[in-house]
């Protein structure tokens, strides 16, 4: 994948690849990217970190309660770099009991409209390319975040589809999970379900942005995929997994010493509709286009 380092041709996917990522619903490509723009992007976090304040109300991302906690805090988040915590981070009365640089779950979700470091990366022609060749391009940036994956209390992100969250007319939105560090079973590697995509979709979370109050409304009741149906992807650092919207994934808790840092971006094609119900809505930041022709 040497190739995909400088910069890309608008063609990028062999059709193998693309017969592939239409079937199963997820692409790997490993080492696609380059050490310095993972270490740019890695230090821009670590940055938003340090100066996060920890005196101010704190706020938990868990996928445990079915989304119930998400709060003002996480909607202002759509056009915001805002931090939040691990759950085990916090005591009882919800206090630090680690340094905050270990505590925090991830950062979301417009680090590329207000940092310069993710902005420069998530205009790295490769996924362009890659948009491109899946007839996506050109597309809107909706949604980045950088996830830390702790060590020992990385938190576990359970099955879903990010179509229940992120609702866009056809082609829908496709994901891009970056691995700025090694990704392996150890420390809570990505799980997918090949074939998963073609499923239905099992739950929707509406937001009714007069009431600020969102619910994840069951569509289709169904178990997780069980082991046999799931695939496990070790990833090196530098590795880009693609993926459907519609494709159950999951990632286990981090019980290891080793963290597991990705970085995550969700894109729809520039003219598709963008549901009234999806929590994320951009009124005030302008649209982030990245494959235009222009």
């Amino acid at each position: 994948m040497e190739s995909l380092r400088a910069e890309s041709p608008k063609s990028l996917l062999t059709d193998e690849q693309l017969n592939d990522y239409r079937t199963q619903g997820f692409l790997v490509l490993e080492n696609a990217l380059a050490q310095p723009g993972l270490d740019a992007i890695r230090n821009a976090a670590l940055d938003i970190v340090h100066e996060f304040d920890t005196s101010q109300p704190l706020s938990v991302f868990s996928t445990k309660d079915r989304d119930r906690g998400r709060d003002k805090y996480f909607l202002e988040s759509a056009e915001a770099v805002h931090c939040f915590l691990e759950e085990d981070a916090l005591d009882a009365s919800g206090k630090l009991v680690r340094p905050k640089h270990l505590a925090i779950n991830k950062i979301g979700h417009a680090m590329h409209h207000l940092v310069p470091a993710f902005a420069e990366f998530c205009r790295n022609p490769i996924f362009a390319a890659i948009l491109h060749d899946l007839g996506v391009a050109p597309a809107t940036l909706w949604q980045t975040m950088y996830i830390f994956k702790q060590p020992r209390i990385g938190g576990e992100v359970r099955w879903h589809q990010d179509a229940s969250y992120l609702i866009a007319d056809y082609p829908g939105v496709v994901g891009f999970w970056i691995a700025v560090e090694d990704a392996h079973l150890g420390n809570g590697c990505l799980w997918v379900q090949p074939r998963g995509h073609n499923s239905p979709l099992r739950e929707v979370y509406e937001v009714n942005h007069d009431t600020g109050q969102g619910v994840l409304r069951t569509l289709e009741e169904t178990r997780p995929p069980s082991d046999s149906d799931a695939v496990a992807l070790e990833v090196p650092a530098g590795s880009i997994i693609v993926f459907d919207d519609h494709l159950p994934h999951y990632s286990s808790q981090n019980q290891s010493t080793q963290s597991r840092h990705a970085f995550t971006m969700h894109f729809a094609a520039r003219d598709a509709r963008w549901s009234k119900i999806n929590w994320l809505q951009r009124n005030r930041l302008p649209p982030f286009i990245v494959g235009s022709d222009r």
